[in-house]
């Protein structure tokens, strides 16, 4: 299979477009900004549809019109946007509306800078916006599964009637790796809940999120409260490498899974029983197997580059079997393999 060397950023656009995309509404935001340069050269070569919005609120907004007339739409941004983006992510989820949003983390709070963070983790994976609702997040590690991770979402996005929020960071998406593309081309199949179809002039369908009945909206609800535990059942995806036989486990993603697959390498020379455990979704998030793990009694170690937010889940779901340790880094610092296993020699191991 050819391989083709390119940015993460890159990586996403040609995922999407294999796997159906039909529509890309964004503005530029550094570290996402060639999202929305790849998608404004491929997506009209490829007889999609692309428009650059005079910002976020506009692009979220257009999502919601575009999915709801049946399109596969995306769009691209970082914290600031995703921020912006809140209110209108939480319609989507009202309204049952698939759609990919790709969020390429830099450090906030406030305009922090531009380097790699990890620090949108909660407002993602937590719902971030106003009311009961959370969306599928998806957590790529690297340029590939940037690609097969936006090949697989529209899908995702359709089979849950959700959003979607692929959750990347800076380094990832700055980073150039060979990628191998798809092979077969999907493409967008008609919705029976699509508002406007092509044929269909006397639609009457309606997507609306305002229901001024106690009982029908306190029913709609439970109905996205029912959705949600059969994603926890049956969503979840995650890697385990060396869990088996560890005594302590990295529980990482994205960037800083790369970074401690490295250092767990390095122990486990050393003679340390060492092993990574990946969340790849973080909404669904896997509970359930990270219990068993704290049932064996691992010490886990979430390595997160952030103040801290994994862990908490990781936490919740050991709930009080095993030890639950937090290596991070804050303020755009990516360490190396070498100084976690340094930080694990000094504050572990010794």
């Amino acid at each position: 299979m050819a391989l083709q060397l390119m940015k993460g950023n890159e990586a996403i656009v040609y995922g999407a477009l294999l796997g159906g995309a039909t529509h890309y509404f964004g503005y530029p935001i550094t570290p996402a900004s060639e999202i929305a340069h790849a998608a404004a050269k491929w997506f009209p070569a490829c007889g999609r549809h692309f428009l650059q919005t005079e910002c976020e609120v506009a692009s979220v907004s257009m999502l919601y019109g575009a999915s709801a007339a049946g399109a596969r739409t995306m769009t691209g941004t970082s914290g600031l946007g995703l921020s912006l983006m809140a209110e209108q992510i939480s319609y989507l989820a009202a309204g049952e509306l698939p759609c990919v949003i790709v969020d390429v983390q830099r450090v906030g709070p406030g305009l922090g800078n531009i380097w790699p963070e990890q620090s949108d983790y909660n407002c993602t994976v937590k719902g971030g916006g106003h009311g009961s609702y959370q969306v599928m997040v998806l957590a790529p590690n690297s340029a590939q599964e940037m690609c097969d991770c936006a090949y697989r979402a529209f899908e995702l996005a359709e089979k849950w009637r959700s959003p979607v929020i692929i959750l990347s960071d800076g380094y990832i998406g700055q980073m150039m790796e060979p990628v191998a593309f798809p092979t077969e081309i999907k493409h967008a199949p008609t919705q029976p809940y699509a508002v406007y179809q092509e044929g269909m002039a006397n639609r009457h369908s309606v997507v609306s999120t305002i229901h001024m009945d106690i009982k029908t909206m306190g029913a709609i609800n439970q109905k996205l409260l029912d959705k949600y535990k059969r994603m926890q059942r049956e969503a979840v995806e995650f890697e385990a490498l060396h869990t088996e036989d560890a005594d302590i486990v990295f529980v990482a993603f994205g960037i800083s899974s790369r970074i401690a697959q490295g250092a767990m390498e390095i122990l486990r020379e050393r003679g340390y029983n060492i092993g990574l455990f990946r969340p790849k979704t973080l909404f669904p998030f896997p509970s359930e197997q990270i219990a068993d793990l704290a049932r064996h009694r691992k010490h886990l170690i979430s390595v997160e580059l952030n103040n801290g937010q994994m862990v908490n889940d990781i936490r919740l779901a050991a709930a009080g079997k095993g030890e639950v340790s937090l290596m991070n880094w804050m303020g755009g610092y990516v360490p190396t393999a070498e100084e976690l296993v340094e930080r694990m020699e000094a504050e572990v191991l010794k």
